[in-house]
């Protein structure tokens, strides 16, 4: 309890809030019953501040109305979270609690519940993970999905997700130039390493690529191992949404043009070892950074390289790949962009000051480093950042995304204050621009070159504290300068009188679901937005026919559907059988049989198609967008 009166002018703006009146029935006092929901939602997303006695008019709007007896709320929010029936975990401390009084004889409470750990999570209410999680989405509290708990689930007991041993899969599903590849770089980088002596199954199992399940006793390959090694066609049967994206954009482009793209396309491996063999060389092609000199010798790998390695190892390591969202590469005229699904399994404040490890994908990350790639023991990001930072570039952005789950690390080649944006800020300013200080002019001059600034932001570029942010940004709208969109944690500034910055918009191409079982489209001819894909209307009604609604397909396909890896031969019996008398896309064989769209297509219908078992509807046109495929008659 605290004398100070409370100020809801002093609320920071680097935490979400949410306002709540409780008053109860008799206007004197009572713990809201939604209380629980958003204390679940802020546990499993970010943390935030729940203001009891407050009532939020407008968006962003508060007025403090006060608790007459506020023992008659707190009391039973201590009694309720010991109740393991009613929330599975308490999260508050005594500090997270805190009463301030209104001046009217009336009391604000102030509740700060924390982000829980991934060892934490889901934090979940009335008893039932499944139906009692919840997660913060910009200013509301939403159930999650039963897949999005199983994850947390999983997040919680798997510390290192790639050492799952797959059942049903071995040797012949690895790409074996990769691995002979692998064994080559490594014999290069430590030529005396015991691991090179082994034959290839040995090896593989040395390096973690195959494992033992402890409960069933069973032994096969990891996913670490199919992700690392394996063939596109064989990943996405154990891995549906798996799917790599590089793109090269022009000068003045945007997301969805490009001078250059690498995607699983059937004319390499798809695997993540190739994935990392091809980009890092496109990514230091046309490099434009000085070579230094050490001890009178040339170095060719700059900072700058070190940096691009380290994202791109970063990326593939950290990403969650039983996600829906593509794992995406971008290099761009002034910046690099790295996105992997799934958010930090540690907050971004603590990745980037590093020293904390809490890899994903740890099989993986061990690999790399086998051969002289990646740091570890939570080094990587820092070093990166420190060597971006010693070229004089700007900080590097790293952001999280709630809805859909990704993590984004862009490094821009611009230095902080380029002296190109501080003299169009002096020309739309004015003598209001020179009276400002450092950190403002950053504020402003982030907001041009970056479209929009934020208080979290600031925090990776200078060393304010979140409250002097926030102050900073609110004095820069006061002045004309910013305006701010948004409210709370979300809440974005751009430059006054430049146009907003639609992120969706301008960045669907890249943020959105780019999963190859749910594009119409050949991947070698991925060259539009999922979202707009022009189909031909005259066989529309072919896409929007569901096959899992005909009980008599789901027959047919139950013999495939409902079992694991199963025979090669019954597949091809069962496509034949599904596509008698009727025409049906690798989108609808995927869905009635339960496999990836793109492994039917690679490893089957083309074969079928071959042996005039099946024919196209497009016969002149085998690439054609609503190609579909039907059983080919015998001749009379």
């Amino acid at each position: 309890m605290t004398d100070i009166p409370f100020n809801i002018d002093e609320l920071r703006e680097d935490i979400d809030t949410e306002a709540k009146l409780a008053a109860g029935r008799d206007g004197k006092g009572a713990l809201p019953t939604d209380f629980w929901e958003t204390y679940s939602a802020f546990a499993n997303t970010d943390g935030g501040v729940i203001l009891l006695g407050v009532s939020e008019k407008d968006e962003g709007v508060f007025e403090v109305v006060g608790v007459e007896e506020p023992d008659r709320v707190v009391q039973p929010l201590w009694n309720l979270l010991n109740n393991p029936q009613k929330v599975s975990r308490n999260l508050l401390t005594d500090a997270s609690v805190k009463r301030y009084p209104t001046g009217n004889g009336r009391w604000v409470i102030e509740i700060e519940v924390p982000c829980a750990s991934r060892k934490e999570r889901p934090v979940f209410i009335n008893g039932n993970p499944l139906t009692g999680t919840f997660k913060r989405l910009h200013s509301g509290d939403y159930r999650c999905r039963e897949d999005e708990v199983r994850r947390m689930i999983a997040e919680q007991v798997e510390d290192a997700r790639d050492a799952k041993v797959l059942h049903g899969f071995g040797l012949d599903d690895l790409n074996m130039e990769s691995v002979d590849d692998y064994r080559n770089r490594l014999s290069a980088a430590k030529p005396a390493h015991p691991f090179l002596g082994a034959k290839t199954p040995d090896f593989l199992r040395k390096l973690g690529c195959f494992g033992k399940d402890r409960n069933s006793g069973e032994e096969g390959l990891t996913l670490a191992g199919l992700l690392m090694f394996g063939r596109q066609e064989t990943i996405l049967e154990a891995v549906p949404y798996y799917f790599l994206d590089y793109r090269e954009i022009p000068v003045a482009g945007t997301k969805t043009e490009w001078d250059d793209r690498l995607v699983p396309d059937g004319t390499w491996s798809g695997n993540l070892y190739d994935f990392y063999r091809m980009v890092i060389l496109r990514l230091f092609r046309d490099l434009k950074v000085p070579f230094r000199l050490v001890r009178e010798e040339r170095q060719d790998e700059t900072p700058v390289h070190k940096a691009l390695r380290e994202a791109l190892i970063n990326t593939i390591i950290h990403a969650d790949y039983s996600l829906s969202t593509a794992l995406l590469v971008i290099k761009a005229p002034e910046y690099f962009e790295f996105r992997n699904p799934g958010r930090m399994r540690v907050p971004v404040a603590e990745a980037l000051e590093g020293g904390q490890s809490d890899c994903r994908n740890r099989t993986m990350q061990r690999m790399f480093s086998l051969i002289g790639m990646g740091e570890q023991a939570g080094s990587g990001i820092p070093r990166m950042l420190e060597n971006w930072k010693s070229q004089h570039y700007r900080p590097p952005e790293l952001v999280e995304n709630v809805h859909p789950e990704f993590t984004t690390m862009r490094l821009r080649t611009v230095s902080l204050l380029p002296e190109s944006v501080l003299t169009e800020l002096r020309e739309r300013f004015r003598g209001a621009f020179e009276r400002l200080g450092v950190n403002e002019r950053l504020a402003l001059a982030t907001a041009m070159i970056e479209g929009y600034v934020s208080n979290g932001r600031l925090r990776q570029i200078t060393e304010m504290h979140p409250r002097d942010i926030t102050l900073l940004l609110r004095g820069l709208v006061a002045g004309k300068m910013l305006d701010a969109d948004g409210k709370g944690r979300g809440t974005t500034y751009r430059v006054t009188g430049v146009p907003p910055v639609d992120r969706g918009a301008s960045e669907s191409s890249a943020h959105s679901n780019t999963n190859p079982t749910h594009l119409n489209v050949n991947p070698t001819h991925l060259n539009a937005n999922p979202t707009h894909l022009n189909v031909n209307p005259t066989h529309l009604n072919d896409e929007i026919f569901n096959p899992c609604e005909d009980l008599n397909l789901l027959d047919i396909a139950a013999k495939v559907r409902n079992t694991g890896k199963a025979d090669k031969q019954l597949i091809k019996e069962t496509i034949l059988e599904l596509c008698r008398d009727r025409f049906l896309t690798p989108q609808q064989l995927g869905k009635l049989l339960n496999r990836s769209y793109m492994s039917l297509r690679e490893r089957y219908i083309k074969q079928m198609v071959e042996e005039m078992l099946l024919e196209r509807r497009f016969p002149n046109q085998p690439s054609h967008v609503n190609q579909a495929y039907r059983t080919r008659e015998p001749s009379p």
